[in-house]
Formats: structure tokens, sequence, C-alpha cells
């Protein structure tokens, strides 16, 4: 029994698969405890695999993010085989704190230093999405990914937003591996 906080269709907000419709899982439960996160973790229930897989079933795309919370902790590679089996692909954005099951075809990985208990067990991913605060440098932490990309810390203050994202864009200029992730789905207004 796996506990799932939600899954929802829409399109995927942020970084390379910006944009691309998407069926997301987001599981309940999360090693870390970061000031920012946007997830309630008292809205768990409890889904078999294929409980989870019928669900998915409802909706058009074939492209399964699963989030958190921290999927790392839940998702295994039996699952994993089992979405494969139904022609689905699979993403993952996690933390990097804990190993990833085999056979996710895009790992994203979102660092979290700072936080207490974060060290990194993913050390290559698709993609590093690193939140960028408006100072600097910003590090890799030992990870190697394809792309590397700055999002601009959303402080909740329309105006400390607009010099963060400023300083994120100048950030980039002086560091061109880096690429600018926007959360999309906040500025356009969806889930």
């Amino acid at each position: 029994m796996r506990r799932i906080n939600d899954i929802f269709y829409s399109l995927q907000g942020e970084g390379y698969n910006t944009g691309r419709a998407a069926v997301f899982v987001r599981f309940s439960g999360c090693n870390l405890r970061c000031p920012f996160c946007d997830t309630d973790f008292g809205a768990a229930r409890g889904m078999t695999d294929s409980q989870l897989v019928e669900a998915l079933a409802a909706f058009p795309s074939h492209f399964v993010v699963l989030t958190g919370g921290e999927p790392a902790l839940q998702a295994d590679g039996a699952l994993v085989d089992l979405l494969h089996s139904r022609g689905y692909e699979v993403a993952m954005e996690t933390n990097g704190s804990r190993p990833v099951p085999g056979g996710v075809d895009w790992v994203t990985v979102s660092p979290k230093p700072g936080v207490a208990g974060w060290t990194p067990a993913v050390t290559e991913c698709d993609e590093l999405k690193c939140i960028f605060d408006g100072t600097g440098p910003v590090g890799c932490h030992g990870i190697t990914a394809r792309y590397y990309y700055l999002q601009p810390c959303d402080v909740g203050d329309t105006r400390r937003n607009r010099r963060i994202t400023q300083r994120c864009i100048d950030y980039i200029k002086a560091h061109p591996q880096w690429r600018l992730s926007l959360q999309t789905h906040k500025l356009a207004g969806f889930k």
C-alpha cells in the first residue's frame, strides 16, 4: 500500500519538460522538513499499485511524474516496471537524498542544501534544478546532470521576486551552463 497525497492531470510547469501534459502522482511523506514545502502530508490515502494504475488510466497522457514529498521513499522498481508495462514514461522529482529506483526514464533532482538531514545519495540525474534565492554562488553538490536549471525562489512578495529573478538571470548570463526555469504553472495560473 502506497501513501498518495494527490493524483492530478496538468502540464509540467518547470524544467526541461515544461509545457508537457503529465499525470502527477504526489506521494505523501518526506524525510526532510523544508520550510518552503507546499505539500499537505496529512492528506494521504492508501492505494495499491493496481488502484494507482487504474487512476492513471483516466487521463490521456502516458507521461507520469512521481513527486512528493519524497517519492523515493515509496516508489520502487516494481512500481516503475508496472508503469512501463502499461506504456507509461516515468519521471521522478526527488530531493536526491535517497536512491532512485532503477528504470526511471527521467530524474530531476532538486537539492536541499541547508535543510537538516539532506545529503546527496543521487550523484547523476537528467536535470538538476536548484532554487536560487538571489545570492550566489550556486553549487552542484557533487551531482552531475545533462541539464542544469536555476529557478528563482518565490518568496511571496512581487517586488522581491522580481529582484530575485533578475539576479538569477544575471547569474545565468555569467554562468551559461545554467538555464532559467520559471514556475509557469504559477505564472499561468494552473495546478
